[in-house]
C-alpha cells in the first residue's frame, strides 16, 4: 500500500468518526478540528478558500472527497514507514508485558479514548470485525490492519 492510500485510509477514519449521523457528510467548521487532532498545522485563510472551493453553495457541509481535497492539501508529506511506526508505538504502550498482543478489553479503551460516542454494541461489533479468530487478543498485524485498512 503507497503512501497515499494509507492518508486516505486515516482521513477516512476521520471523516467516519466526524460524521455521527453516518450521512456522508461533515460540517465544514470541524474541518479545522480533525486537522488539529490530526496533530496537522494550518493557515485559517487557506481553510476557508479551500472550503469555499469544496462547498460552492455554502451548505456548511462537505462529503468525503471534499474532505480529502481539503485535508490533503494540509497534510505533510510523511512515508508510511513513519506512520507504521507511530502505530507500533502506540501497540507498544498498550503491550506493556510486550507479548505482541493486547486484550480486547484494551482495544475497547482505545477505542473509545478516539470516540466517546461509540456505544457498548457498535465497539463489540468493532472488536468482533478485528478479532476474527474470537481469542480475546489482538495482535500487532491485526491492529495494524484496524488502524490502516489494508
Amino acid at each position: 500500500m503507497n503512501d497515499h492510500e494509507q492518508k486516505i485510509m486515516v482521513l477516512r477514519k476521520a471523516f467516519q468518526m466526524f460524521d455521527t449521523k453516518k450521512c456522508g457528510y461533515i460540517e465544514t467548521m470541524k474541518i479545522g478540528t480533525i486537522l488539529n487532532t490530526m496533530g496537522q498545522l494550518f493557515d485559517e485563510v487557506e481553510l476557508n478558500s479551500l472550503i469555499t472551493k469544496n462547498d460552492p453553495d455554502k451548505t456548511g457541509r462537505v462529503n468525503f472527497d471534499g474532505f480529502c481535497d481539503i485535508a490533503t492539501h494540509f497534510l505533510e508529506e510523511d512515508d508510511a514507514e513513519s506512520t507504521q511506526q507511530e502505530l507500533k508505538e502506540a501497540f507498544r504502550l498498550y503491550d506493556k508485558e510486550g507479548n505482541g498482543y493486547i486484550t480486547t478489553g484494551t482495544l475497547k479503551e482505545i477505542l473509545r479514548a478516539l470516540d466517546e460516542k461509540l456505544t457498548g454494541r457498535e465497539l463489540d461489533g468493532i472488536i468482533a470485525e478485528i478479532d476474527t479468530d474470537g481469542s480475546g487478543t489482538v495482535d500487532f498485524d491485526e491492529f495494524m490492519e484496524m488502524m490502516t485498512g489494508d
